[in-house]
């Protein structure tokens, strides 16, 4: 599997720097039609760098971030692909989640696109997008999705997201979108809150169908869902007048943003834990949070 497979990982890979890229203009171009006082924003790039226990090249990827713009606090974009062996702790999460051979061969190799977006209108919602490969000799799988996070919901909005979603999933199958809506619903909850973190979208994870080109055009769909998705939400919302309540509301919300991230995420701890870039793993923090 590994020597068949080379060219389906050089193919995932460019796709997730292909969607960053479109990202990364979409999200500048925001900052230019915005019509505040502050200076538009741009995505400062800083390459990252895995590195594996032995202090080997184990690949890497590119960190966008953006602070302090017209539209966006803080907001950033990862396209990465790494590799290596998984270490024991890895090892067994992996196997306890139906990872066949993981004792036999520990190699692995993930490539794929996260971003995170906190605005600074307490009415623009922020959103969370991932997608994913991963590769091991025994097994491969799709992951990801994007949900919503308004501290400020509007019924309308949540609609719009959830419309484009399903219009890009249905071509695949009819009973894509619900299941996939379902998924992001049970992971996006906050146990010891016992709420959402958002208003849902779409996820998924282990992904595998044994079609890798079917499954690789499902993914694919599901980023080019994203920029439809948001970005008229953005412009909608962007110039609303707010209040130091509604900020404070704002702020609350990030707190519950910063506690699913930090104790639930399953990629901020294989992020960690495989010793990957740890200023890019942890992007997604909010630049300010509040708690009560």
């Amino acid at each position: 599997m590994s020597e068949g497979f080379a060219a389906e990982k050089a193919k995932a890979s460019a796709w997730f720097r292909t969607l960053r890229d479109d990202i990364v203009a979409a999200f500048e171009g925001l900052e230019d039609t915005d019509k505040s006082d502050r200076p538009a924003g741009r995505f400062e790039v800083t390459e990252t760098k895995r590195h594996a226990d032995d202090g080997t090249d184990a690949g890497g990827g590119l960190m966008s971030v953006m602070r302090g713009g017209r539209v966006f606090e803080k907001v950033g974009v990862n396209v990465s692909t790494v590799y290596g062996a998984l270490g024991e702790a890895a090892q067994k999460a992996m196997a306890a989640r139906g990872v066949p051979g993981m004792a036999d061969d520990p190699r692995f190799w993930a490539s794929g696109i996260s971003l995170v977006a906190h605005m600074q209108n307490p009415h623009a919602p922020a959103v969370h997008m991932n997608t994913r490969m991963f590769w091991t000799p025994h097994a491969w799988w799709f992951g990801g999705g994007s949900d919503l996070n308004p501290c400020i919901e509007y019924d309308e909005d949540t609609a719009h997201f959830h419309s484009v979603q399903k219009a890009h999933l249905d071509p695949h199958g009819a009973a894509h979108y619900p299941k996939l809506k379902a998924w992001a619903d049970e992971y996006f909850y906050i146990p010891h809150r016992k709420r959402a973190r958002g208003v849902g979208g779409i996820f998924m994870d282990d992904y595998c169908t044994g079609d890798w080109e079917a499954d690789f055009a499902l993914t694919q769909d599901i980023g080019r869902a994203f920029l439809p998705a948001y970005v008229p939400l953005v412009e909608k919302r962007r110039e609303t007048p707010w209040t130091d309540a509604d900020k404070d509301t704002q702020l609350v919300h990030r707190g519950l943003y910063a506690e699913y991230n930090l104790v639930y995420d399953r990629g901020t701890k294989f992020g960690l834990a495989t010793g990957h870039d740890a200023n890019a793993v942890l992007m997604s923090l909010p630049p300010l949070a509040k708690w009560i």
